[in-house]
């Protein structure tokens, strides 16, 4: 029996690729976070929900490498993880688009598309950009998400919003993501890019990627998310499933700080 009941908890294990225990977060007075945990399962949309100062953005900068939490573990996988560097989390699959900076306005596609992993060329001791190879992999991947651009080396300034967005997540995916850390990627996008943008993560969930979409707004979400959980003054207030809730409850929890259904 006890055998039985540790295979069940195995195969429950590998279907979920990353699991945050119990983490806190503290910033000198400011407890950015108290005792939260969070999994997300294999080709999982989880929504992760909360007003400004909920400590939504902390607890991905956490999973995302940028600072380690004071307590709690994290699991991916199905092992124990820690990292000291945003280069160690992406090493693992762990990929995060942000809503402004993912990519530079004034560099061309191709470049930003590569920014940090440009492959090169040698010729003996020197090592050259492979520009050409740059340009024929963006224009491919770029092509196969939609976006139309004239050549790779335009500056990335004269895109929309909604095809930055795109690119970002395609750039992600080409690196192999596991795990897409979306922040916020919907604000300030037309109701067609928004759409367009929401396509692109299905996409990137059948592709066979997991993703954590942090927003404030759930209408933002809901269309697309497996479950939701909930973060006021960095506490979890609770997760919900998306066929036990309307996204009017959950902007009823969020607005009121506490579980009203």
């Amino acid at each position: 029996m006890e055998r039985q009941e540790q295979k069940q908890e195995q195969g429950q294990e590998q279907d979920k690729l990353v699991r945050m225990v119990n983490i806190s977060k503290r910033f000198g007075a400011v407890q950015a976070l108290k005792g939260v945990s969070v999994e997300v399962g294999r080709q999982e949309i989880l929504g992760l929900l909360g007003d400004n100062g909920a400590g939504k953005s902390t607890l991905i900068k956490i999973l995302a490498g940028v600072f380690p939490p004071d307590e709690g573990e994290i699991y991916f996988e199905g092992q124990k993880v820690s990292f000291s560097s945003p280069g160690e989390a992406r090493a693992l699959g762990i990929e995060t688009v942000h809503q402004e900076l993912s990519l530079v306005g004034m560099m061309s596609i191709s470049r930003n598309f590569f920014l940090g992993r440009e492959p090169v060329r040698r010729l003996g001791p020197f090592a050259f950009l492979d520009k050409r190879r740059m340009d024929e992999e963006c224009r491919k991947v770029v092509t196969d998400i939609g976006v139309r651009v004239r050549s790779p080396d335009e500056y990335v300034s004269v895109l929309s919003g909604g095809e930055r967005q795109a690119i970002s997540i395609g750039r992600a995916m080409y690196f192999g993501a596991k795990l897409l850390l979306l922040d916020e990627p919907l604000t300030a996008l037309s109701v067609k890019e928004t759409r367009t943008v929401l396509s692109h993560i299905e996409r990137a969930r059948e592709q066979g990627a997991s993703i954590i979409f942090i927003t404030h707004n759930v209408y933002h979400v809901y269309p697309i998310a497996d479950r939701f959980v909930i973060l006021d003054k960095g506490v979890k207030l609770g997760e919900l499933t998306r066929d036990e809730v309307t996204p009017e409850e959950i902007a009823e929890i969020i607005a009121s700080g506490k579980m009203t259904i």
